[in-house]
């Protein structure tokens, strides 16, 4: 099975760009997008100079539980840059959505809950609600990651979007909003 069928299955429609999108990417965007494969996973992720965002990240479910996903962000913490990725909010009948944040709070990384980030999908047309999650080696401010996920957005998740899809996706202003209020949702301190 090869890195997009390996994606596809594991991420939501919703979720997932295009394969055109993606082979467009790393292509166009080399110098910033990246893709680490493996016999058991895929990495695909962002790279820029103050951040890192990663785009997917699947690990095989025969490789679960052996520090494989632990090692790939290592990796990635070791350049010294705010790591920042987007997940499902907890679905009590799809147990994966809670492993995945016990994953990452065990990995160190903290819920930017004043980022709200609703995005309608191409593919079904419906919004979906996303919550953010970051980790910094330099105490980031949620502000500084909500700047990173505006650049993302903007450089990675609409780039050439009605070229590949027939349409464009929302502007950026009005799929991701920040309120500093918003600091009492922390959705990792309930696990």
């Amino acid at each position: 099975m090869n890195w997009y069928e390996k994606l596809n299955q594991y991420f939501p429609v919703e979720e997932m760009k295009s394969r055109e999108h993606m082979e467009l990417l790393l292509k166009e965007k080399g110098d910033i997008y990246h893709k680490d494969e493996g016999e058991h996973h895929v990495l695909m992720y962002v790279e820029l100079v103050n951040f890192i965002f990663i785009d997917y990240l699947f690990v095989s479910k025969d490789a679960r539980g052996m520090g494989l996903g632990h090692k790939l962000l290592d990796k990635l913490k070791e350049k010294g840059k705010a790591i920042i990725l987007e997940v499902e909010p907890v679905d009590y009948e799809d147990t994966d959505t809670e492993k995945r944040l016990r994953f990452y709070k065990r990995e160190g990384f903290e819920h930017a809950s004043s980022i709200g980030y609703n995005r309608r999908s191409l593919a079904t047309n419906e919004v979906n609600s996303m919550e953010i999650l970051y980790w910094s080696p330099t105490d980031a401010s949620e502000e500084a990651i909500y700047e990173g996920m505006k650049a993302t957005y903007e450089l990675i998740h609409t780039y050439k979007d009605k070229e590949l899809y027939g349409e464009s996706y929302d502007e950026v202003d009005q799929v991701l909003t920040y309120d500093e209020r918003e600091d009492d949702n922390d959705i990792l301190s309930k696990l």
